[in-house]
C-alpha cells in the first residue's frame, strides 16, 4: 500500500500541496485527474522521491520514501516522468533494458534478458527492438519509456501523462495493457490522465486534485459526474452512460 499523510509542498513562495491524504491499496489502476498546475505531477514525484519530502509522511510497503535506500525503494516503484530524456543513440532494447539497473547494476543476466523481451513485446516495441531511439516517432519512443518503466519488475507504477504523443489505437492499446498488468500481476499503476475518458474506461478509481488538494475521489461513476466536473475543471459538461460507463462529452 502507498500511504500519503498530511503531504504538503512548496517551491518558492509557491503553494504546490497542501495536505494531502491518499491510501492507495496495493492492485488496481488509479487515475488521477485535474487541470494544469493542480499538483499532479508534484505528487507522483514526491511517492518516487523525485523531489524531497518537505511535510507529511509517505510509505510504500511500509518503507519510508525519505529513509530507504534509493535501490531498495526502485525495486518496490518506478515512475516514468512526463520530461524523461533519453540519449538518441540509445537503441529501443538497451533503452528497455535499463529498467532492470535497479537489480543487476548494469550487468544483465538470462533472466533479465527474458524480462526486456517480455516487455518489448508487451508494449508491440518487437518489430523496433534494434532501431535508435532517434529513428522513432514520439509516439513510439513514449511506448519504450513505458516498456523500460514495466521492466524495472516493481509492484507500483506510476505514469505521469503516458498517453502523451499516442494516436487513438496505441493510447487505446497502452491502457488495455496496463488494465491487463494489474488484472493479472496484481500490480498497482497510478497514472496522471488528461483524457478522462480513459480514466473511466480503465480505471478503478479516479482521484481528482484542483489547487494542490485533493477534491473528488472514488470510483468512475462517482466522480464523472457533471457538478463534480464543473468543479473541478471550472466549466459544465455533458455526460453520457455508454455500455455502462460514464463518458464525457467535453467538447459540446
Amino acid at each position: 500500500m502507498i500511504r500519503i499523510e498530511n503531504v504538503s509542498f512548496r517551491h518558492r513562495t509557491a503553494r504546490i500541496l497542501e495536505g494531502i491524504d491518499l491510501a492507495i491499496p496495493k492492485g488496481g489502476v488509479i487515475a488521477l485527474i485535474g487541470p494544469n498546475g493542480a499538483g499532479k505531477s508534484s505528487l507522483l514525484s514526491l511517492v518516487a522521491r523525485l523531489q524531497p519530502l518537505q511535510q507529511g509522511t509517505i510509505t510504500i510497503d511500509g518503507l519510508p520514501v525519505n529513509t530507504t535506500p534509493g535501490r531498495d525503494l526502485a525495486r518496490v516503484i518506478a515512475i516514468l516522468r512526463q520530461d524523461t530524456a533519453v540519449a538518441s543513440r540509445l537503441k529501443v532494447r538497451e533503452l528497455v533494458g535499463f529498467g532492470r539497473f535497479p537489480h543487476g547494476r548494469g550487468r544483465l543476466t538470462e533472466a533479465d534478458h527474458a524480462v526486456i523481451d517480455a516487455a518489448i513485446a508487451r508494449f508491440d516495441l518487437t518489430d523496433l527492438a534494434d532501431r535508435f531511439i532517434e529513428t522513432l516517432s514520439g509516439g513510439q519512443r513514449q511506448r519504450a519509456l513505458v516498456a523500460m518503466t514495466f521492466a524495472q519488475g516493481t509492484d507500483y507504477l506510476l505514469l505521469d501523462e503516458p498517453l502523451n504523443n499516442l494516436d487513438m489505437y496505441y493510447a487505446r492499446e497502452l491502457m488495455r495493457s496496463l488494465r491487463t498488468i494489474a488484472d493479472e500481476s496484481g500490480k498497482t499503476v497510478v497514472i496522471v490522465l488528461h483524457d478522462i475518458n480513459q480514466a473511466s474506461a480503465h480505471a478503478d478509481r479516479i482521484v481528482a486534485m484542483k489547487g494542490g488538494r485533493i477534491v473528488a475521489d472514488g470510483p468512475p461513476a462517482a466522480i464523472l459526474t457533471p457538478e463534480t466536473l464543473e468543479a473541478v475543471f471550472g466549466f459544465s459538461m455533458r455526460v453520457e452512460t455508454i455500455a455502462g460507463k460514464p463518458f464525457v462529452l467535453h467538447q459540446l
